[in-house]
């Protein structure tokens, strides 16, 4: 039986995260005349959290360049542009992860700003970088390295580009673990059900646009297939239309994620499509949830958090019906890799 929501908890787990949070605005605001650019680097999650600031970065700063790299590419890539006005922000829940580690051992002694999230001060990446972030042990990370990085970013636009909406985001930030624990609390009914109805599937489609691919990586990929097992594949609204619409048919189930943010209208293409030709569909709207405590001009910000927590309900109730807790893994931290 999937245990019941537990917003006391999940609050707790994210209250270091929320009193970090003003830190890492600070140490934003602090760069803004010494930083031009912003390397993003990071494995899986990590990555995912970095799409949604390399969005938002794009759309709100005239004065910012931002890449985003995995880990790996990142060092062998060695990008050319590399200087003394370069901010590297790094994450890694674990603090070990062994390319993200080599990636801010690579940038240790180049001249530029490195600054990274992680659990705890002993963990080999916090020892790596000049600002470390700490989350404290938590099982909220995902989510306490999105509020961390996003208030540093904020903080940086803030100064950098009198971004307006700072103080808005960072009550709305604030908010947010209670905003996700009620969110998860109204969605359980409808995932119980969904999760009777999908238990049998293993091949499951996950669309979303802009920063909301964030969540469909994040629950196709590094909930359902790394802990379920499953076919699970996300797919860019953007691209669906060149191939992977061709998929599609009377048996094809999909989750169909939308959002609050410019790409929404390339999301209700898909929707529009897909309702045509299957009803095995699973659609999950940012707008449907309350959001309390969100400010509306932050709300497609944090949006994929909000809907990914209402889907990691789904998650839980399917992990019952296969009889293999969201904790399983075959290979990961068990075998050479």
């Amino acid at each position: 039986m999937a245990a019941d929501v537990d917003k006391q908890a999940i609050v707790a787990a994210l209250a270091e995260s929320a009193r970090v949070m003003t830190e890492a605005a600070a140490l934003g605001r602090s760069l803004a005349g010494r930083v031009d650019r912003i390397y993003l680097v990071g494995c899986g999650a990590p990555n995912r959290i970095m799409l949604g600031l390399e969005y938002w970065l794009q759309h709100h700063s005239p004065s910012l360049e931002v890449r985003r790299y995995f880990p790996a590419e990142f060092v062998t890539q060695n990008p050319a542009r590399f200087d003394e006005r370069t901010l590297v922000l790094l994450g890694s829940k674990s603090g070990t992860t062994p390319e993200t580690v080599a990636a801010a051992e690579f940038v240790k002694d180049r001249p530029c700003v490195t600054a990274a999230v992680t659990q705890t001060a002993d963990l080999a990446l916090a020892k790596t970088v000049q600002h470390a972030f700490l989350m404290g042990q938590t099982e909220q990370a995902h989510t306490g390295m999105f509020m961390i990085m996003q208030a540093l970013v904020g903080g940086l636009m803030a100064a950098k580009d009198k971004w307006p909406l700072q103080d808005r985001l960072m009550s709305s930030l604030a908010a947010l673990p209670a905003a996700m624990a009620d969110t998860q609390a109204a969605n359980d009914k409808r995932a119980a059900e969904e999760a009777r109805l999908y238990k049998d599937d293993r091949i499951l489609y996950h669309v979303a646009s802009g920063p909301m691919f964030n969540t469909a990586y994040v629950i196709g990929v590094c909930v359902l297939m790394e802990m379920q097992w499953m076919h699970s594949v996300p797919l860019e609204a953007a691209e669906f239309f060149h191939g992977p619409f061709e998929i599609v048919d009377q048996n094809t189930p999909l989750v169909l994620m939308l959002g609050e943010d410019p790409s929404r209208p390339l999301m209700e293409r898909v929707v529009r499509f897909c309702k045509k030709y299957t009803e095995r569909l699973m659609i999950y709207d940012s707008r449907d949830f309350a959001m309390t405590g969100i400010d509306p001009a932050i709300r497609p910000i944090v949006a994929p958090y909000i809907v990914e927590a209402a889907l990691y309900r789904f998650a839980l109730r399917l992990s019952v019906w296969h009889n293999q807790p969201l904790s399983t893994r075959r290979y990961m931290w068990k075998t050479d890799y």
